[in-house]
């Protein structure tokens, strides 16, 4: 079998007891032991094998084949390719209790494209073209909290103040445990306290209403606040992020990430003139010196400097600026969504005997339509259904005879 990067865990890492070691310890799982499996792939090694050479702690012979798969050009690899796969070693020999020497594997990466730095025109592009309402929340949120990836998928209810829905600007109180880190080491006691503007307080309370609904039961403290959009609503897992932003920002023509978001908070900072400490604060970044949890007092000094940029923050009000041909473009998704939906709902109420006076011509006689998830499709299709339509919910609409 192909190993790949769909299948590399499942094919390939399970073998090791010191990969799967290792994988319990990281975020990004299915992509390092791809990258893993690449060097093992280059060296001619097994995991077993590499660990070996770091048997005698004094032998730099691991050191010296990292270094080597840095120097050949016969790889094919990218550097920036080679420099994540080099991160990956030293991860998995790291977790497996033998540390590389730090000077090993050393790329330098030259940056070649600018950082980018996303303006109000394309986030409210990217936020009209999302498809459902969690979405939509997703992207005023980062915006203006400009909490981290990991640290979205880690999020609960309780972090939010109480009665964020009625609060000015409420506030959200990460402790280390959910942020970069975790709180040990040099990361041991930082805290990230950010605020709500009032547009991702409008998103986030229509998508709790929303997914309340579809889940059939109130949402508690201990909740994950992200959460899958179809049953059984697990929590969106942390590598989940990635792809749901890629995905956005391709349909929008839009170049995004999670980082960019953050990058857009703390230009927003600067231009306000925010002392760099209070915006590291917001930022979830350790402060020198601190280590007392935030006091109240303090917290409201933050957040009337915070409001400042509101201003400069807020993007969905503006929506006439949003490109016409993405508006034209959504409308008739919506309208065709719509008009299926309602000959769905139509065709289901007309019996057989009231489906033959209506169809004189024998069009459409007799057929059944439902409206099912995509993971029950293979199912229907066995049982002699036929695809109709894809909505952008992703449900699908499918007939039979």
């Amino acid at each position: 079998m192909e190993i790949k990067k769909q299948n590399v865990l499942e094919a390939w890492a399970e073998r090791y007891d010191e990969v799967k070691r290792w994988l319990t310890r990281i975020q990004e799982k299915q992509l390092s032991a791809f990258d893993l499996y690449r060097f093992c792939l280059w060296s001619g090694k097994s995991p077993t094998e590499l660990l070996a050479l770091k048997a005698n702690p004094a032998s730099k012979e691991a050191e010296a084949l990292l270094d080597n798969f840095v120097a050949e050009n016969k790889a094919g690899f990218k550097n920036s390719v080679k420099f994540r796969i080099t991160i990956a070693v030293k991860s998995f020999y790291k977790h497996n209790y033998y540390d590389l020497a730090r000077a090993s594997g050393v790329i330098p990466l030259d940056k070649v494209k600018p950082y980018n730095k996303p303006s109000k025109e394309n986030l409210r592009k990217l936020w009209s073209w999302s498809s459902n309402l969690r979405d939509k929340a997703l992207i005023t949120f980062v915006n203006s909290t400009a909490i981290a990836k990991e640290t979205l998928s880690l999020l609960k209810w309780k972090h939010i103040q109480d009665n964020w829905e009625q609060a000015d600007l409420p506030c959200i109180n990460l402790p280390s445990e959910v942020l970069k880190g975790h709180g040990r080491g040099k990361y041991r006691g930082v805290q990230q306290i950010t605020f709500l503007t009032g547009e991702s307080v409008k998103d986030l309370k229509l998508y709790k209403e929303w997914i309340e609904q579809k889940i059939g039961r109130t949402l508690t403290a201990e909740d994950n606040v992200w959460l899958e959009t179809r049953a059984p609503f697990k929590p969106l897992a942390y590598e989940e992020y990635g792809k749901l932003i890629w995905r956005l920002s391709k349909g929008a023509g839009v170049p995004f990430s999670w980082h960019d978001a953050r990058r857009y908070v703390n230009t927003a900072l600067e231009e306000i003139g925010m002392v760099p400490n209070w915006a590291r604060k917001i930022r979830g970044r350790k402060v020198r010196g601190e280590e007392a949890p935030y006091s109240q007092p303090a917290i409201e000094q933050l957040r009337a400097k915070f409001k400042e940029a509101v201003p400069l923050l807020e993007f969905t009000t503006e929506r006439a600026q949003v490109p016409k041909e993405v508006l034209e473009r959504m409308a008739a998704l919506e309208f065709e969504q719509q008009q299926l939906r309602q000959q769905y709902k139509f065709r289901k109420k007309v019996s057989k005997p009231e489906a033959a006076e209506r169809c004189k011509d024998g069009e459409h006689c007799g057929e059944e339509f439902k409206e099912i998830a995509e993971n029950e499709l293979l199912n229907y299709l066995n049982e002699g259904w036929q695809v109709v339509h894809n909505l952008q919910n992703g449900q699908v609409i499918v007939k039979r005879d």
